[in-house]
């Protein structure tokens, strides 16, 4: 479809038949490295309930499945407390009241996870930050995790600010 498009725009425009050549190789090499570069995935569902702490959670069942890499699909539920470190901050503030999990992000494995959640309060106030231990499920969350069964997601420390920041490298799932 998309070539089809090009091909009428080169047309109109008196392009070189040359040129639409080249975006054409262009076009497949591109759809080739992507396809070299993909990963097979596998999705899990599970659901958390009252009183559970969502961060350990997710960390338990990802460990507990041996999953090297993966990222959180999505996640919906409620907070009775919730943990969260703000953008360049040292620590975490701790929050209680009631909360409407609106996302969860970021990647999970064995050998460390990076978590960002926004919540919002009984009056649609949102705020969002790093995700720290002490998030309280207040009714469920409900989420789902896509493994990338073929990458292994570690953490290396960075110097430029000091964080332990993703290396990525392939890897074969044992089956």
């Amino acid at each position: 479809m998309f070539l089809d498009y090009m091909i009428f725009k080169a047309y109109r425009k008196k392009v070189k038949p040359k040129f639409i050549i080249i975006v054409f190789h262009f076009l497949i090499l591109t759809s080739i490295a992507m396809a070299q570069n993909s990963s097979s995935t596998k999705s899990f569902a599970f659901r958390l309930k009252p009183g559970e702490d969502l961060k350990k959670e997710i960390e338990f069942f990802v460990k507990e499945n041996n999953i090297k890499a993966a990222g959180i699909s999505t996640c919906v539920g409620s907070l009775s407390e919730a943990n969260i470190r703000f953008a360049n901050q040292p620590n975490g503030k701790i929050l209680k009241g009631y909360f409407e999990i609106l996302s969860l992000s970021g990647l999970v494995s064995i050998n460390g996870s990076h978590l960002h959640i926004a919540i919002a309060d009984k009056k649609g106030k949102t705020i969002g930050g790093h995700l720290l231990d002490g998030n309280v499920i207040y009714t469920t969350a409900e989420i789902i995790i896509t493994e990338l069964s073929d990458l292994e997601f570690k953490r290396a420390l960075d110097t430029t600010y000091g964080y332990k920041e993703l290396v990525i490298s392939t890897h074969k799932k044992e089956k």
